[in-house]
């Protein structure tokens, strides 16, 4: 039996100001690494063989605040973009009320809320790669390094550790749950909160366990 502590990265510095971030590498907030570290209490008992985290700073960030709080900064540490949050193209840098200004508040609901509908593409000072993702499209680069790069080390009875973003994680969180597409929709993690899976040799998860710290944040 092995064990998964998922945890979405502390608040950063567009979160509190209500941006689409997406992959604009952010700093975490003091109340960010507040939350990390309130986050990393409720592991005290664990002990982990290996943790998992993002080419972003935000993730990276927490999960040395975890780590640093449990005494365990010594364990491997593996980062890949696979774990980035979703992309969300131009509407990266933007807040709320620029976002609907620009593009009106029905397209920015249908883009926030919808699995398969990625939001603009075209280049600007923040997305210069002029790309953008759907859900579905992140759980599509997440999923299989998931898979391929975690999920063994668990069934195969480590305790693991992953600190990413809120749309890489809800990807993870869909598969391991089995939820539908209209389920992960309403899914958001709270910040800085772990979430706990107990799992099998064969990938059956046994045991779940959420321990919200705040109320979710929305997963941009």
């Amino acid at each position: 039996m092995g064990s998964l502590v998922l945890i979405r990265h502390g608040q950063s510095q567009w979160n509190l100001e209500n941006r689409f971030t997406g992959w604009v590498d952010v700093p975490l907030t003091e109340a960010g690494r507040e939350e990390a570290r309130r986050g990393a209490e409720l592991l005290r008992p664990m002990r982990f063989n290996r943790a998992f985290t993002s080419a972003l700073q935000r993730a990276q960030q927490t999960l040395q605040i975890v780590l640093e709080t449990l005494g365990q900064t010594g364990i491997p540490i593996e980062r890949d973009s696979a774990l980035n949050e979703r992309h969300y193209g131009a509407l990266q840098g933007l807040d709320k009320a620029e976002t609907a200004k620009k593009y009106g508040e029905e397209h920015v609901r249908i883009w926030r809320r919808s699995y398969d509908v990625p939001p603009p593409k075209e280049k600007t000072a923040w997305n210069p790669q002029g790309i953008s993702e759907s859900l579905k499209d992140t759980a599509a680069r997440t999923l299989p390094y998931f898979k391929s790069k975690i999920l063994p080390r668990v069934t195969a009875g480590e305790t693991i550790l992953v600190v990413a973003h809120g749309n890489s994680l809800r990807s993870i969180v869909m598969d391991l749950d089995h939820l539908t597409k209209e389920q992960v929709l309403e899914l958001n993690l709270a910040t800085g909160a772990p979430i706990i899976y107990e799992i099998d040799s064969s990938g059956k998860v046994t045991k779940h366990t959420a321990t919200p710290l705040s109320q979710p944040r929305s997963p941009h």
